[in-house]
């Protein structure tokens, strides 16, 4: 199977506060500044929408989003484009797309920044078409995923968690007990 439309979240470590104007001033300006590869059209705020995206870049090809999906909160790049590639290159583009997003989030905000994990991250495919969230779908793509994951993480210690709800997309969290780092997956 071919899929598009991969999405890779990041989570936070801790807690993180996105009142004020402080993150949504950043947001606007990676939308003026066009910080990405991807077009960035407009910033939208969600924060009175309980376990969602509370704030989002809209962009053309991507959307960089701060979500708090399932009360686990994170940085989550949502691929709305279709790209080249292998599915194996398309899961590693949606992690380095969501790892530069938390390296430029950590240096804008420096202190103030959300502390992002580092032993674990979630891949969605958002095309329930082609990838239903069904144990079919894992196992065709857990080689898929196990390439791709040892690709970004540079060994195999890792478990693959497939979240098997048939009411949400079909999503995997990778863990390891290795600690990565963004700067090397970026």
């Amino acid at each position: 199977m071919n899929i598009q439309h991969v999405n890779a979240k990041l989570f936070f470590d801790s807690p993180f506060e996105i009142g004020g104007p402080r993150v949504v001033g950043v947001f606007h300006d990676w939308v003026r500044e066009q910080v990405f590869d991807e077009v960035l059209i407009d910033v939208a705020d969600y924060r009175h929408v309980p376990n969602g995206p509370s704030l989002m870049i809209i962009g053309l090809e991507a959307d960089y989003v701060v979500d708090d999906s399932d009360g686990r909160m994170g940085l989550l790049y949502n691929r709305k484009a279709g790209i080249d590639g292998s599915n194996v290159d398309r899961f590693k583009q949606a992690i380095d797309s969501a790892a530069n997003a938390a390296l430029l989030l950590k240096e804008t905000l420096g202190d103030k920044a959300p502390m992002f994990s580092q032993t674990e991250f979630q891949w969605t495919v958002n095309d329930r078409a082609i990838a239903p969230n069904t144990p079919e779908t894992f196992a065709a793509f857990t080689s898929d995923l196990v390439a791709s994951a040892t690709a970004i993480l540079g060994h195999s210690e890792f478990t693959l968690k497939h979240h098997d709800d048939p009411r949400r997309l079909f999503s995997v969290t990778v863990s390891t007990i290795k600690s990565f780092d963004f700067a090397e997956i970026a």
